[in-house]
This record gives structure tokens, sequence and C-alpha cells, in this order.
């Protein structure tokens, strides 16, 4: 139970790094308490702590949430912790705000071991608030920023992986495992299972939305809506007028029969056949999904990249006609 006196104290300092989040000039979506407490959290800065304490921890979310709840009494639900992600420490990067993953720039993204850590110029300039030539200090800062994230987005850009797609288009997707073998789907399988297939989407795990065709699907006729109900690539294989959709797991799971009627019905309107491939790096990773897989699927292991295991069913890479 945090006593008034630090509840009061806490309260004081999450007003204070709104001030600074503001003059610092983030959106106004990011004028909020959880982005506060965020900042207060990066900087590990407690209510009775002075700005000049500011730390500079590596730090992840969920650990950021506990900060939240230990030292300020704000409680945030655990499924919530995307909502910290994406709508306040991922605008905080685009600010140059904070460095993800300096201990290991390759890191995803979106990977849960993924940490943060303050800017050394902007903690510099965080422990100068409150002090006499805080404000200097700040547009000297301000007129540095602009270029400091452009250096730290060619930095990320380094590590991305380079995919060039059959109709010579060349993307470049969020570092990771996950997106290393979306790489190999693309590579590999395409090239052997459906030659001559059109890339109709790639999925980043950073990007969301790495390359879509929205105008094939159109013409199939499919209209998708929302990204996050995508397999990670969709292929439209031309001679055979078929949708392979193609799931690629590293930390998720693969086509299971739930996964299975989501993508039915995604793509229900399809005038052509739809075919379903799960994707694993190895035979070790598949292993343990084995019991989840839904028949009347596909199993591709990139280890093993001229090959496919079938999961029952009369046909061997090939859509199922629907009874009716």
């Amino acid at each position: 139970m945090i006593k008034k006196a630090d509840r009061d104290k806490g309260e004081q300092k999450i007003q204070e790094a709104l001030e600074i989040i503001m003059a610092l000039g983030l959106p106004r979506q990011q004028l909020n308490e959880r982005s506060a407490l965020t900042l207060l959290s990066l900087l590990d800065l407690k209510p009775a702590d002075r700005w000049q304490e500011a730390g500079n921890p590596l730090i992840g979310i969920t650990p950021m949430m506990e900060f939240f709840e230990k030292n300020y009494g704000k409680r945030y639900a655990p499924n919530t912790r995307e909502t910290v992600r994406r709508q306040t420490v991922h605008q905080f990067m685009q600010a140059a705000l904070i460095v993800p993953n300096p201990d290991k720039p390759s890191r995803p993204t979106n990977s849960p071991k993924a940490v943060y850590q303050i800017e050394p110029s902007a903690l510099k300039l965080l422990r100068e608030y409150g002090k006499r030539g805080w404000k200097k200090m700040l547009q000297e800062y301000l007129q540095t920023v602009e270029p400091l994230n452009k250096l730290y987005a060619r930095e990320r850009d380094i590590e991305r992986i380079p995919v060039t797609l059959a109709n010579g288009k060349a993307i470049r997707l969020s570092p990771g495992g996950h997106n290393a073998l979306v790489k190999k789907i693309i590579d590999e399988f395409c090239p052997i299972f459906t030659p001559g297939g059109r890339i109709v989407y790639v999925g980043d795990t950073g990007e969301k939305w790495a390359y879509f065709d929205a105008a094939i699907l159109r013409g199939l006729g499919v209209k998708i809506e929302e990204h996050g109900k995508m397999p990670d690539v969709v292929v439209y294989h031309v001679e055979r007028n078929w949708l392979v959709l193609i799931e690629a797991v590293t930390s998720h799971g693969p086509v299971n029969p739930k996964r299975h009627q989501e993508l039915k019905t995604l793509f229900a309107r399809a005038k052509s056949g739809l075919v379903f491939v799960t994707a694993f790096h190895d035979r070790h990773k598949m292993v343990k999904y084995l019991d989840d897989i839904s028949w009347e699927t596909e199993v591709w292991v990139a280890e093993s990249p001229t090959h496919l295991i079938h999961f029952n069913g009369e046909r061997f890479l090939g859509p199922y006609e629907e009874e009716g």
C-alpha cells in the first residue's frame, strides 16, 4: 500500500514527466499517464527521486508495468502490454528518445526479450529538468534530435533482412528469426512449389504490411481490411489458380483447426482454390506443434526445402472443395 505522501509525490512526478513529454514535442496522443509512467520507468525515477538521479536501465515492457504498480500504485492489466509497446514505446523510439535493444540490435522488435534504454543525449537533458539551464539545453537538444533520429533509423535499417520478390521488387524485413523464415519461404518454398506464382502479401513482425498487392486479391474476389488476420505469406499460384496461405512458425502456432477455419472464412469469397501451409525452420521445431497441425494442410520444413509433409486427405498440395 502506497502512503498518501508518496502518492502525492508520485502524482507530482507524473505531471513533471508529462510536462517534459509536451516540451519534447511528442504527439498529443502521448500526453497521458501511461506515457509519463513509461518515461519514469525508463529513467528508474521513483516518486521521491530527483531528476538529477535519473538512470538508464535496460528494461522491457513487462518490467515497466511492474514499475508502474510498485512505485506509483498504477496497475495496468497484463493484456495492455501491447498498448504500452505500440502506443507509447514505439512513439518514443520514433522520437529518438529511447533506443531499442542496444545490447543486441538484431533482436526482433516483438521478441519477449526486447529491452529499451533512454538515449544518452536525452538522459543528459532530462537530468537537467528543473534547473536554471533546462530551457537552453532543451532548445539545443531539439535542434539535434532530428538528425539523431535519422542516424538510428539508418542503423536499424542495416539490420533488416533483404528480400527480393519474383517480380523484382525488393523489400526489407525487420530482423529476427521469424522474418528469417519468411525470407526462406519466399526464396526457397515459392520457386519449388509455386513456380511462376505472384506474391500477394508478406507480413512483417515490425511493419505488419511489408508487401501487399491488394489488386490481385480483389481480382480473385477477396477484400482484406485487417492485416492482423492475414497469414505470414500469401502466394497466388497463377498456373493452377490456387491461393497458397503460409504461416511461418517460430513463436506462434501452426495452421491448427481453429486457424484453418479462420483462414477459410477470411478467404471464403476467393475464386481460386485455397492451400494451407505451415512452415518451420527445422523438424525439431515441427515436433513441438505436431499434435496441433490441422488435417488437410501441408507442412514445409526449411532444412529440407524440396519436401512437403502432407496431413491426410486425398490430395497432395492442393485445395479441398467444400461439400454442399
